[in-house]
């Protein structure tokens, strides 16, 4: 596109300069010539005005004019003393004086109009180009015509010599334009062109490249534009790289978290299938694979729930704190028994907008985790208050904590914490990755701050008005 466009730009420049040289050149040549034809027919009329007294001097003495036109026109050869001016008189087409006549006249000129007018021409000869201005005598000398000739050849050489020059000049602006449009459609085209490398890094997976920007023009304003875009083409890759890790991850997840219970169930079918078996013993692998089979089963109606959670909308109602508070104390008693957990409620609130089952499971799973980080005594604190305009409820622990990499995938689903701990206390890791949903579901956000050995905060930020 860039050498096309010059081309098309060149092309149009050198036909537009030559012309514009074509046409100083023909209007030079137009104002030569006008001037040389203006200068013969103004001494043209000199000398046959000053002809027509003298032929009237020598008739009124009896003489004839042709005896005395030499010397009649004697005078007037000071006029070829530059050998540039040649004077012919006919009479009746038939030459009767000449001055270092060389050319031939054409016709139209030996016999030019009888009412006075003259004509005017250029002809070029052997020896040179002329003006001829050609004319006949008022009357009674009417039979004569008067020619005068202009050699104009060292106008005619000095006019080619200006319009030679002229090119020759137009050249060489012609060459040093080129090269600079070529420069400067560079420096235009030079963006368009890293535009394309660029767009050609990014297809290739170079998503961080961007475009040097400089100066404050169109340019500039384009190659912000098209870095701008090119981030968030780099953003959008980096989220849909992220979800697709996710997806694997979850996938490798649920995998390993089948694997697991089918294995053992397989193993004591297959062991019961083969073995001779005292009753204690088939009780025992019944139990353990409806154990691992029911564990399944959870795992199913968990990842129902966190499907459902995603496409289904939910019933706004006022939830009193107050009856979710006891819902906790009714749900966990005896896990907050069997390990001695302290949990004090406080109220700064009265209502929170939602779902009643949704918020109810939400706060158990939360409450459930804090138990189990809580060592035999511990201490829990639930809070329901306003904190700079918005509802919220705080659940803090005094439990063992969480390092900065387990906060960041605490919420990804089959996500467990401690891979070393058996199955009944931890659960298929998707507790909070419910969780996660339901505060989303009520427009609400779910953070987690934790150090390892100072306990966990659990806060729940209501960002709607309700």
């Amino acid at each position: 596109m860039k050498y096309r466009t010059f081309l098309a730009t060149l092309m149009l420049f050198l036909f537009s300069f030559n012309f514009g040289i074509l046409v100083i050149s023909a209007i030079t040549f137009k104002d030569t010539a006008n001037s040389a034809k203006e200068r013969s027919l103004g001494e043209h009329y000199f000398i046959t005005s000053a002809l027509i007294k003298d032929f009237h001097a020598v008739e009124s003495r009896g003489n004839d004019i042709e005896g005395y036109l030499d010397s009649l026109l004697q005078p007037y050869s000071y006029l070829s003393e530059d050998k540039k001016v040649k004077l012919a008189l006919y009479k009746d087409s038939r030459l009767v004086y000449s001055n270092r006549l060389r050319i031939e006249l054409q016709d139209n000129l030996l016999e030019p109009p009888k009412n006075g007018n003259r004509i005017v021409s250029i002809q070029k000869s052997e020896d040179g180009t002329y003006v001829i201005v050609s004319g006949k005598l008022p009357d009674p000398y009417d039979s004569y015509t008067m020619s005068y000739l202009y050699d104009m050849t060292d106008e005619i050489t000095s006019w080619e010599q200006m319009k030679n020059m002229l090119f020759i000049i137009g050249f060489i602006l012609s060459c040093f334009l080129s090269l600079s449009l070529l420069f400067l459609f560079n420096r235009i085209f030079k963006p368009l062109a890293q535009i394309s490398q660029i767009s050609r890094s990014i297809a290739d997976g170079a998503y961080e490249t961007r475009l040097p920007v400089s100066g404050h023009d169109e340019i500039s304003e384009m190659a912000q534009n098209f870095n701008s875009m090119a981030e968030k083409i780099q953003n959008q890759m980096t989220e849909l790289i992220t979800e697709a890790e996710k997806k694997q991850q979850f996938i490798d997840n649920f995998a390993h978290e089948l694997r697991t219970p089918l294995t053992a169930i397989y193993g004591y079918a297959e062991y019961m299938q083969k073995a001779v078996m005292t009753e204690s013993d088939r009780l025992f692998a019944i139990n353990y694979i409806m154990s691992e089979s029911r564990r399944m089963q959870t795992m199913a109606y968990q990842l129902l729930e966190l499907a459902n959670l995603k496409n289904d909308q939910i019933v706004w109602k006022e939830q009193e704190i107050s009856r979710l508070f006891q819902y906790i104390k009714t749900t966990l008693h005896n896990k907050i028994i069997e390990k001695e957990i302290k949990i004090e409620f406080i109220y700064e609130m009265d209502i929170v907008w939602g779902d009643a089952c949704l918020l109810e499971s939400l706060l158990v799973n939360l409450v459930d985790n804090a138990i189990k980080a809580c060592s035999k005594g511990g201490h829990i604190i639930i809070r329901a208050a306003v904190e700079n305009g918005k509802k919220m409820i705080c659940i803090r622990d005094d439990g063992k904590g969480m390092t900065a990499e387990v906060l960041n995938h605490i919420t990804e689903p089959f996500y467990r914490a401690e891979k070393s701990r058996n199955h009944n206390d931890s659960g298929a890791g998707l507790g909070l990755a419910i969780c996660k949903q339901i505060a989303l579901c009520h427009n609400a956000e779910l953070k987690f701050i934790s150090h390892p050995g100072e306990g966990t905060t659990v806060k729940i930020t209501f960002t709607t008005s309700k």
